[in-house]
């Protein structure tokens, strides 16, 4: 059962409508990359801005799963350690932090809220944008793949095999009223990430041997069963929020299997598609015609790219390090590696498929994220 804990009855939020590149006209904008990324064991933000190097940002607590979101002209972090982290993108300069747990690694925005999903204090802490608290559900569990659909906010309790959704009485305006809506009970075993593509929230298991859907417009649930013969130690969680839709398939790294699953929208199953290692991230290039894979253990040196047209492995590099992320440029040609033991960020041509340059002087790095600055 949640227990619901009000942290506040008086609250002043502030709304403002932010405008995102990715929903006005592109040519009324002119847009630039900055890449922030997550230096692992420096408790910071390295910022590379026009190919180079430029700054770092420190004082952002344990980044070993630290993540970087970013909506209008707000950036927020999470760290490890369960602090959230709002700071100015542009100026590069922390503004506010609120601890919600002693560990967390999973967050979403909305334009008046924050939702975290806690490990430690097992809930789901509801904030406002200047990270002031409004509402706690303890739930008893450690939470993941939390996700916003219309006015419910959806995640699992990786503990209790369950599907939460809290629907927002106040239907997505000024301050959130979050209420258990509906929960699904034995699910699958250890829920650990989830997606959301229009009206479906797709969750992966540990120990199960499918997959779940959620339809968010009739509130059911179903599983689709997925192959995992031969199955091996998973040395590091693929990431489900990297699974991609596009090109006409689903791709999905297996748990455990080293194949990248290929299904059609309706979860029709197409393909496996034999991978080097375990696939950790499986990410899609902003045109869907490449999907790049990365890997665990001996095989994290190495990324695969796949031909979403063939469903072929079509390309290969091995870097001198472990890769631990990887982002596609919207903008640019680009796909941005970073390679850990180098202290290094490898940046690939998709156009013609070679080592374009490299770019150091960033701390044992992993996530990589980009803002795109609007000018006007």
């Amino acid at each position: 059962m949640i227990k619901q804990i009000f942290l506040g009855t008086t609250l002043v939020v502030s709304l403002f409508i932010s405008v995102h590149a990715q929903s006005v006209t592109p040519h009324l904008l002119n847009t630039d990359e900055k890449i922030f990324v997550v230096e692992r064991e420096n408790s910071s933000l390295a910022v590379i801005e026009k190919g180079m190097p430029k700054s770092h940002i420190s004082g952002m607590h344990n980044m070993n799963h630290g993540v970087v979101k970013f909506d209008g002209k707000d950036g927020y972090v999470i760290s490890r350690d369960g602090y959230v982290i709002k700071f100015d993108p542009e100026k590069e300069i922390i503004l506010k932090e609120y601890k919600t747990s002693d560990s967390a690694i999973g967050f979403t925005i909305s334009k008046n809220f924050l939702a975290v999903a806690n490990y430690a204090k097992k809930s789901v802490d509801i904030l406002d944008r200047d990270l002031n608290p409004i509402q706690s559900f303890e739930t008893g569990s450690k939470n993941v793949g939390i996700k916003i659909y219309k006015d419910y906010l959806i995640f699992s309790q990786m503990d209790n095999d369950k599907i939460t959704i809290l629907k927002d009485k106040n239907g997505g305006n000024g301050v959130p009223n979050f209420v258990v809506y509906k929960e699904f009970e034995d699910v699958g075993v250890m829920p650990f990430d989830a997606m959301i593509k229009d009206n479906n929230f797709i969750v992966g298991f540990f120990q199960s041997e499918y997959f779940g859907v959620v339809d968010l417009d009739t509130m059911t649930y179903s599983k689709i069963k997925i192959l995992l013969e031969d199955r091996k130690p998973v040395l590091k969680v693929p990431h489900f929020g990297f699974w991609s839709i596009g090109g006409g398939y689903v791709f999905m790294p297996a748990v455990g299997n080293n194949k990248v699953l290929v299904y059609t929208p309706d979860f029709k199953f197409v393909k496996a598609i034999a991978t080097e290692g375990l696939p950790v991230f499986t990410a899609l290039s902003p045109d869907q015609k490449y999907l790049a894979v990365t890997f665990s253990g001996e095989k994290f040196p190495i990324i695969q790219i796949i031909d979403t047209r063939t469903l072929e492995v079509v390309k290969r590099f091995n870097f001198d390090g472990k890769v631990l992320h990887l982002r596609w440029s919207k903008n640019k040609p680009n796909l941005y590696i970073s390679v850990n033991d180098t202290n290094k960020i490898a940046v690939l041509n998709t156009k013609e498929w070679y080592l374009s340059r490299e770019i150091f002087q960033i701390k044992k790095p992993s996530g990589i994220f980009i803002y795109e600055e609007v000018k006007e």
